[in-house]
Formats: C-alpha cells, sequence, structure tokens
C-alpha cells in the first residue's frame, strides 16, 4: 500500500513554515543522482525558476530538486538556499568545474493571507532541504508552501476556505509506485473524486481575487523519458480540471511537475497509459485532501 508521495523511492519530502506570517517553502528531494523530470505550465499568472530545463531537448537530463513557494515571486528566492544546501554536498550537474545543482521552482501568492512583507528566502530553502534530507516531519495540511494557502475565492476573499498541502499515492500493477503532493491555492471551488463539492463560493460578479494557483509534483519510480515525463505533467492537468471549478483562469498560475528516479528508459505505452490513469487519480485525491486535512 503506498499512502503518498514519500513512499516513491528516492524522493524525500521536507517543509518550512512560517505559521504567524503564514508563508513557506516545500523542497521534494531526489536521490543524488537525480530524476527525469518534466513540466506544463497553464493558467495565465505563473511563477517559475528553471522549468525551460525540463524540455525534452534540453542539455540537462536530470534534476536534483523542485522548490515550491509562497510569497508571489519573491519567494521563487528559496531555490537559492536548496541550491547551496546540495552545492555543499557535491551534488548536480556535472560542468567539468564544479556540479550545479538543478532545481526549478514555482511558487503562489500568499502576500494577503499573513504578513504581506513575508516571504520563504535563500535561508528558507535550505532549512526546508534539510529537512527534506530527513524525510520527517508532517507532510500535510498548513505546512510549507501551502503555509497560506486558500481556495473557493471566486465570490471574494471573504469567502475563501484554507487549504494546503495534500498527498496521495498508488501502487502500479506489476511494480512501482506514483505519487502526488498538491499545493492548492486555487481560485476556485474544490469538487470530490466522489463528484461532491468540498467548497461552495458563488461567483460574485465582482473581479476575481488576484493571486491564485495550484502547484503539483508527480513522482515515481517507474522508468520515463524525459518527454514521457512532459506528457504526464500535460496529462496531470485534466486532474485539476477535474477537482478544480473552475480550473487554469487568467487569475491562476498552475504548474505540474513530473519526477522519475528510474534510468529514463522508456516506458511501453501501455504502462505509460496506467501510470496517467493512476497518477490522476492520486493528483485529484491530493488536491481533496489539502482541504479536508486542513
Amino acid at each position: 500500500m503506498a499512502d503518498s508521495i514519500r513512499d516513491v523511492p528516492g524522493i524525500r519530502v521536507g517543509h518550512w513554515t512560517d505559521p504567524s506570517r503564514r508563508t513557506g517553502c516545500t523542497v521534494i528531494l531526489a536521490a543524488d543522482d537525480g530524476a527525469v523530470a518534466g513540466v506544463d505550465v497553464r493558467g495565465e499568472a505563473p511563477g517559475t525558476r528553471e522549468t525551460d530545463l525540463l524540455r525534452p531537448t534540453a542539455l540537462v537530463e536530470r534534476i536534483n530538486a523542485i522548490c515550491l513557494a509562497g510569497g508571489s515571486a519573491f519567494g521563487l528566492g528559496a531555490a537559492d538556499g536548496v541550491m547551496r544546501r546540495l552545492a555543499e554536498r557535491g551534488v548536480g550537474f556535472a560542468t567539468g568545474v564544479r556540479p550545479v545543482p538543478i532545481v526549478p521552482a514555482a511558487i503562489l501568492f500568499d502576500l494577503g493571507v499573513g504578513d504581506a512583507m513575508a516571504f520563504p528566502d535563500a535561508d528558507a530553502g535550505y532549512a526546508a532541504t534539510r529537512a527534506a534530507e530527513a524525510n520527517d516531519g508532517p507532510l500535510e495540511g498548513l505546512v510549507g508552501a501551502g503555509t497560506g494557502a486558500t481556495v473557493a475565492k471566486i465570490g471574494g476573499i471573504e469567502g475563501a476556505t484554507p487549504s494546503g498541502v495534500g498527498s496521495a499515492a498508488r501502487v502500479v500493477p506489476g511494480g512501482g509506485i506514483v505519487g502526488a503532493l498538491a499545493v492548492n491555492n486555487a481560485l476556485g471551488n474544490v469538487i470530490g473524486r466522489d463528484g461532491r463539492p468540498l467548497t461552495d463560493a458563488i461567483p460574485s460578479g465582482q473581479p476575481p481575487v488576484n493571486g491564485n494557483t495550484v502547484l503539483v509534483v508527480v513522482a515515481t519510480d517507474v522508468p520515463l523519458d524525459r518527454a514521457q515525463c512532459r506528457s504526464l505533467a500535460q496529462l496531470g492537468h485534466d486532474a485539476l480540471a477535474r477537482a478544480l471549478r473552475p480550473a487554469h483562469t487568467l487569475y491562476d498560475g498552475d504548474v505540474v511537475f513530473v519526477m522519475s528516479t528510474a534510468d529514463g528508459s522508456r516506458a511501453e505505452p501501455a504502462l505509460a497509459m496506467l501510470l496517467g490513469e493512476l497518477a490522476l487519480d492520486a493528483i485529484h485525491e491530493a488536491i481533496e485532501r489539502s482541504v479536508t486535512g486542513v
């Protein structure tokens, strides 16, 4: 049985949390030899770093970690601390001069929830990386990048519902695990896997609240190449469309990352299709748990 993204071999997760100022960051750490990865960015208000490196044609073939952060664009600096810690350990892309850690990142907007001047900086990213190395502490709830997250803001911020981090996983028949972690800061309502609304904000006719995003990381130990990681990331957005009403709006910056800790070989089409269905279900449950677990 698999319960969360932490059950995927080679994947560790840690948070840095500032509960009083309602912000934080989350690091999803691969083993020292890295992970094959892909990404798909949707919505019209994304905040990302190093996502171009995840194109299937890019030179760099494996990443070392993913950093998710609150603090809007200010929070992208948390990835500097992740790089600093990995560099201390000699982990990164071999350049012939020194290893350069590869750390894609994405952020969400939580400045209107706690202290508008607070954001996770490089020291916060460093601390979250140390927490990921230990791979312990709470995984879900009002932690890390989800500390200041809210959903159901389509009717106005006064009707927003607290959310946070959720995670789920599925066992792949024949061997392997696929897990998902979601940081849910969506504009829209959350719909459970049974079709039941978990939030019930009603559009007010007023301009929607700025700054909404769902950040998802899917991880598996099933072998995938970079193109298949990208395809799975694209497919992962179907789960957002199932779980959120509406999704991918002008005011959202939704991002799905995929990591495979295996050797980068290409999965057979039937296995890739099966993995996609399991990943969609795990993402939907992770989004559901991001609300029900706070």
